[in-house]
């Protein structure tokens, strides 16, 4: 059997990123994806592993999953494939235009690169639903998000947060939200200044108050299947194919989200199936839209979604498609 390796950051090493047994990890079933591109990779006879059991210089194919910090040699790039999953926002580093010349192949969900040539597309991925809560039985509306701050032009964090204190402000009885660090300071910056975040209880002292939060959550959907609506913003606008498991998490779970992010969503998401962010002027005209839909309007929607998670449409976001399709792109068969 031949010999691949997926380049991975900690904790992800040693085979970690496929194994599905580790709860840590595995929250929503995020790993899915990896464990069965190991499988359809044995399929092809090819061992994958991290790259440390499987050494690069000792394999015959080398998946990077984001840019590395060190480039693949020259005389390495015809086995070499990058995984670009990771936005501008986050990884500038990954659309460093040069730094693509190391790679034989990119795999990328960005719309404007894909050529089917050295650009290939590849989805955010995920899986799993819940069964429905009836609408009477539902709360009216959540967020689920980390706290977290960029300083872009496309950036949408800063809009999730006027959302939270709008409702905060006008309807606190109509709104909860969830994630991770709401409730301590996160100092960011220099090594000296981040080494304050170790100092026990300075970060809850400074925290910034926020009413409607409610803590961090396990999985999910088990969550987001109690509220009729979710606030659900991609962490940056604009930004065509840039479509990430936020709305398909809120969708699986049968919450309808209010959806800020890509602009070519409906090329991938049925319009019924979300409400577009973009065509309300103010969150007053965002809440009297959702507060005036009725029972009947609402669950015609619930069956849009039901009858899109079955579509080849929606299939393209699953790990088992997007897996195929990546070792069929890698293998060119």
């Amino acid at each position: 059997m031949s010999k691949a390796c997926l380049v991975v950051s900690a904790p992800y090493g040693k085979g970690e990123i496929f194994n599905k047994a580790n709860e840590a990890l595995n929250r929503d079933n995020n790993l899915e994806f990896f464990h069965l591109l190991k499988d359809y990779f044995a399929e092809k006879n090819f061992d994958l592993n991290t790259q440390d059991l499987n050494k690069p210089d000792d394999c015959d194919l080398v998946i990077y999953n984001e840019m590395p910090v060190i480039a693949p040699k020259k005389h390495d790039v015809d086995k070499s494939y990058l995984l670009l999953f990771e936005s501008e926002l986050i990884r500038p580093d990954n659309w460093n235009l040069k730094a693509h010349e190391n790679f034989s192949k990119i795999f990328t969900w960005h719309d404007e690169f894909v050529d089917n040539k050295k650009y290939f597309k590849m989805n955010f991925v995920r899986s799993g639903c819940v069964s429905f809560v009836a609408f009477r039985d539902k709360k009216f509306c959540t967020l689920m998000a980390g706290n977290k701050d960029v300083a872009h032009k496309l950036e949408l964090y800063s809009e999730r947060k006027r959302a939270i204190r709008w409702f905060e402000k006008n309807h606190p009885e109509d709104f909860e939200f969830y994630g991770t660090n709401w409730d301590r300071y996160i100092f960011r910056g220099p090594l000296w200044i981040r080494a304050l975040n170790k100092i026990p209880g300075l970060g809850k002292c400074l925290a910034e108050k926020w009413p409607s939060y409610r803590g961090r959550v396990a999985r999910k959907l088990d969550v987001l299947r109690n509220y009729k609506f979710s606030i659900c913003y991609e962490n940056a606008r604009d930004i065509p194919g840039y479509i990430t498991e936020k709305i398909f998490d809120s969708l699986a779970a049968g919450c309808i989200p209010v959806y800020w992010g890509a602009p070519n969503i409906t090329d991938y998401v049925d319009e019924l199936c979300f409400v577009d962010r973009r065509k309300f002027s103010s969150y007053e005209e965002v809440y009297a839209y959702l507060n005036s839909m009725t029972e009947d309007e609402y669950n015609q929607r619930i069956e849009t979604i039901k009858k899109y998670l079955q579509s080849e449409k929606y299939a393209y976001f699953t790990p088992s498609v997007v897996a195929q399709q990546l070792v069929k792109n890698i293998m060119g068969r």
